[in-house]
């Protein structure tokens, strides 16, 4: 396979990562909306993952060693807790109260946070174009919310803001991890603290329920422009974690092979566009046409803030 053929199969694959994490989030939804709570189904998602990518890691560990260096460990956790484990149950809290699009547009904030972090906290060089990508976001964010913000649910807008800045750490501390690491290893011991902490938490906090109690023979109803199907409940957690998480996950990471990751990471910003169609033509969630011009305001505030650090390696994104 010739470059020019390699860099097109890249192309295919970030767009094949973001259909599939657009459609996990109506997955989701649907989840939610037959009554799983979402610290439950971040359970699922994490422990779910970690197996899957247990494998895939094991499988692949003669090229990319799985044991992690005993300084990264602190790293890792904060990434495993914060950046994945947190992330998911905020994210799931957000789109069970609020629009789709709306949800995922206010996480993927995360790059702006990430850009500004460097430029104040770690006191990184940062290109000029963040200044004005600030303020596009932050008027296209004006426009999109604040003509609905009254009919808002107050706990599913805060988690949509809670899971951006999660979704920031997760960049902020996942870059410099896979700067060193594969990226499969990386997410596998991510997924891995996530669904050890999440298990744990099951076992004392009753909001949880256990994965040994989950009763996944449970009726969940597609909704009507999938036909009003009802399907077990088990079926569509198995969607989530394999064709919601690790399918869109390898298919972004191994995209890095032959496109630029932070070609990669902007063009994933196309999921809060696909996850709003979805919205759309599974929930009825509408936008009017000016608060879809203030959506593409934001989505073009994000991918100015990521240009603004064009040269730091970035991981997949995981949504």
């Amino acid at each position: 396979m010739n470059r020019s053929n390699r860099t097109q199969l890249g192309y295919v694959l970030v767009l094949l990562g973001v259909v599939g994490f657009s459609l996990n989030a109506g997955v989701s939804r649907i989840v939610l909306d037959a009554g799983m709570d979402a610290w439950t189904l971040s359970e699922v998602r994490a422990v779910g993952a970690a197996i899957v990518l247990g494998l895939v890691v094991t499988a692949r560990r003669r090229r990319f060693p799985i044991r992690v260096a005993r300084h990264h460990w602190p790293r890792l956790v904060l990434y495993g807790l914060v950046g994945l484990g947190l992330l998911q149950s905020f994210y799931f809290q957000a789109i069970a109260r609020i629009p789709i699009g709306l949800a995922i547009l206010i996480e993927f904030l995360a790059p702006l946070w990430v850009a500004l972090w460097a430029r104040f906290v770690q006191k990184q060089a940062v290109k000029p174009i963040l200044w004005p990508a600030l303020a596009v976001t932050l008027a296209g964010l004006a426009i999109v919310a604040g003509t609905q913000f009254d009919n808002l649910d107050p706990v599913g807008l805060g988690s949509a803001f809670l899971a951006g800045l999660c979704f920031a750490v997760y960049f902020i501390v996942g870059e410099r991890l896979v700067a060193e690491h594969d990226p499969f290893v990386v997410s596998f011991w991510g997924f891995s603290i996530a669904a050890v902490a999440w298990s744990g938490a099951a076992v004392f906090w009753t909001r949880i329920t256990p994965l040994w109690q989950i009763d996944y023979g449970q009726p969940a109803t597609l909704p009507a422009a999938l036909g009003a199907l009802v399907v077990p409940m088990g079926l569509l957690l198995l969607w989530i974690v394999g064709f919601g998480t690790v399918v869109p996950f390898a298919s972004e990471t191994a995209a890095m092979r032959w496109v630029p990751a932070t070609t990669v990471s902007v063009i994933a910003m196309l999921e809060p566009v696909g996850s709003a169609a979805i919205g759309w033509w599974w929930f009825d969630q509408r936008l009017e046409w000016f608060q879809g011009f203030g959506a593409a305001l934001v989505l073009a505030g994000i991918v100015m803030a990521l240009l603004s650090r064009a040269e730091h390696p970035m991981p997949a994104v995981i949504d």
